[in-house]
């Protein structure tokens, strides 16, 4: 396995996408010290520490499930009801801060991530080690709440079969993924402290979409009744079944960012087979879901995966993507 191809995956649509879903998790905890600092005075320069703190662990965290994962295979993945669930903590957890910065209610503060009271006191001495208590905890927690991306190289760290090679495979892709995070750490604490006010009232809107994104697209892999399908990928491509041996199939073709053709129409009590074809190219879109019929398929980085059901009574049917951030549309006439 090239390794090296891994560290690209990270460095680019892996850290984009798993950007998405953590980095609002890393943001707004900055963004809350930053602004604890402004009420007591601080007028502290940008310190590395809370970033690397985030980001060591979560290399520590993420390289010790490979090994878990290359020892004893596919048994131990999260079920996806558990990263459904995952995610919905995870973007409720971004909102409530999002309000917090925004000084929406004061009960907001209280969901601020601090460390317990006997390790206060155990640290209170040591300033340093009270600021990075936060991030170094999400950066733990982060492997529950897992991008699409990141599903993806779960998976090659199972079919390793390897606890060495599975370790080797997610500690090098979360190196990838590092600058982007850190990126996103220096600009969230150096603009907090050059815009003060105003920096929190942006980060809070941007943390707020996140945590927005990813909580309506949890509901929309839970076949929530209350999810709101929004296509991220662009325009509607429209295109009808072709018949082949009593069979209406549907070939789409699968990039990192969108599914195309986005809107297919099928005829009801025929069954169907849809084709998805990757480009090579690893995202939240390598995993296709159908949310009301239960089915699911994780795609070759470069090959075919195949969903086939029978449609039973006219309607629409929504197929998304491993975050519920892309999707499609099959109209059952």
């Amino acid at each position: 396995m090239d390794l090296w191809l891994i560290f690209l995956t990270g460095l680019t649509v892996g850290g984009l996408t798993c950007l998405a879903v953590q980095g609002g998790l890393l943001a707004s905890t900055i963004a809350a010290r930053e602004e604890e600092d402004l009420e007591e005075g601080d007028k502290r320069r940008f310190s590395t520490l809370p970033v690397l703190a985030f980001l060591t662990t979560k290399l520590i965290a993420y390289t010790t499930l490979g090994f878990i994962l290359g020892s004893f295979g596919s048994a131990l993945a999260l079920s996806d009801s558990s990263r459904v669930v995952m995610q919905l903590l995870a973007g409720g957890y971004m909102i409530v801060v999002a309000l917090n910065l925004l000084n929406v209610h004061p009960i907001f503060r209280y969901a601020i991530i601090q460390p317990p009271r006997f390790l206060t006191r155990f640290i209170r001495n040591t300033t340093k080690s009270k600021d990075i208590f936060a991030p170094a905890l999400l950066g733990v927690l982060t492997v529950f709440i897992p991008c699409g991306t990141t599903l993806a190289i779960e998976a090659f760290a199972i079919s390793s079969g390897s606890p060495i090679l599975g370790a080797a495979i997610m500690g090098i892709f979360t190196l990838g993924t590092a600058p982007l995070f850190f990126g996103l750490g220096f600009l969230t604490s150096f603009l907090g402290d050059t815009f003060k006010r105003k920096f929190f009232k942006i980060a809070g809107v941007l943390v707020l979409y996140l945590g927005i994104a990813s909580f309506n697209g949890a509901l929309i892999l839970s076949n929530s009744p209350f999810a709101v399908y929004i296509n991220l990928s662009g325009g509607q491509s429209v295109t009808s079944a072709n018949l082949v041996g009593g069979e209406q199939v549907i070939d789409i073709f699968v990039s990192p960012t969108s599914y195309s053709p986005n809107y297919v129409k099928v005829r009801s009590g025929i069954s169907v087979r849809m084709n998805f074809t990757a480009s090579g190219g690893l995202g939240c879109t390598s995993q296709v879901r159908i949310p009301s019929l239960g089915l699911s398929r994780d795609l070759p980085l470069n090959g075919t995966g195949t969903l086939a059901f029978t449609p039973t009574q006219p309607g629409k049917v929504i197929w998304t993507c491993s975050m519920g951030m892309y999707s499609g549309v099959i109209e059952v006439i």
